[in-house]
């Protein structure tokens, strides 16, 4: 992203589908990437305490059979990527990055008593635009996929989206004497991505399995199990159950948990029971060097001295 894209050398990276919106919109493109690289990071930390601690992620956009095939993960990835995507354009528009778009369109409802709306709100419908033209040309993208694949992937594109659009909030800077806050300079802005990352992950855990199916005039992807709620809007689905994640399966896009490091005291996913599927753990102990006895010096710094300590660390067998 600290470079200047052209149309020969980056765009013809990208797959048909991305390649003219990257040519007609050249400008765009680093915001892209800083949501590519903000959606690997954001996917390892949401997932850092289990089995799919969204490793993968790193070979991206040689991704391996779990983000390839419809699974509950790559609904996590799609909807998350596609959240990304639409927020660092949005926020791109508002800090001046873009030509073609400034500030979001000031809110039509009255501001609260004591506030004014100003500033510079996130252009979340910019963002949303471009965003769903860049990420669900992605989504229709790949030779072996099929239309039920490419329809899970649009869907879950578009919840990250909706998330994303709900969570546009009022944001309020105070003007006055000594803080008095006697008026408020308010507009609307969009949360960091971990606050949709979070809201994501919640969706993953609770996703539906569909089937894409004729239901009158057109497919559509309905529950797998008849008795099922409805597929909503804002539910993740996914196409295949995923892998146990407990062994090692290229086909399956399974790394296996071996050597992961567990928690002994927790009860929940990285704790070593589950995090090493029963297979038991094995404990070492690590000398490590910390600062100790740490005293302020007049003026103005403080001294410490540097401790040994031992600490015990439990990996998956």
């Amino acid at each position: 992203s600290g470079v200047a894209w052209n149309e020969s050398q980056h765009c013809r990276l990208l797959v048909p589908e991305q390649l003219q919106l990257c040519r007609r919109h050249l400008e765009v493109m680093p915001s892209i990437v800083r949501a590519a690289r903000r959606t690997q990071a954001l996917c390892q930390q949401s997932f850092a305490d289990m089995r799919w601690n969204c490793s993968s992620i790193q070979r991206a956009p040689s991704f391996g059979p779990e983000l390839l095939t419809g699974t509950r993960e790559a609904a996590f990835v799609h909807a998350l990527a596609a959240a990304a995507v639409a927020q660092s354009i949005a926020r791109s528009c508002a800090s001046g990055e873009l030509p073609l778009c400034s500030c979001g369109p000031g809110p039509s409802e009255p501001p609260a008593p004591g506030s004014r709306w100003g500033g510079c709100g996130d252009n979340l419908s910019h963002g949303l635009q471009l965003g769903a033209a860049f990420t669900d040309g992605s989504a229709r993208a790949g030779t072996g996929s099929t239309p039920g694949l490419r329809a899970v992937n649009r869907h879950n594109g578009a919840v990250g989206r909706a998330v994303l659009s709900d969570s546009l909030d009022t944001r309020c800077k105070c003007h006055g004497v000594s803080g008095s806050c006697s008026v408020k300079t308010c507009w609307k802005g969009l949360p960091d991505l971990g606050e949709i990352a979070s809201d994501l992950k919640s969706r993953y855990l609770a996703a539906l399995k569909v089937t894409h199916r004729l239901v009158g005039p057109r497919k559509q992807l309905i529950p797998k199990e008849g008795d099922a709620r409805p597929v909503t809007e804002m539910d993740l689905v996914y196409l295949i159950n995923s892998p146990d994640y407990c062994t090692p399966n290229p086909q399956l896009g399974s790394l296996g948990t071996q050597d992961r490091p567990c928690n002994r005291s927790s009860v929940g996913s990285d704790s070593c029971d589950l995090l090493c599927c029963g297979r038991g753990y094995n404990t070492y102990t690590e000398e490590v060097q910390e600062r100790c006895h740490c005293r302020y010096r007049w003026c103005c710094s403080v001294v410490c001295r540097r401790c040994r300590r031992s600490l015990e660390r439990h990996v998956c067998k």
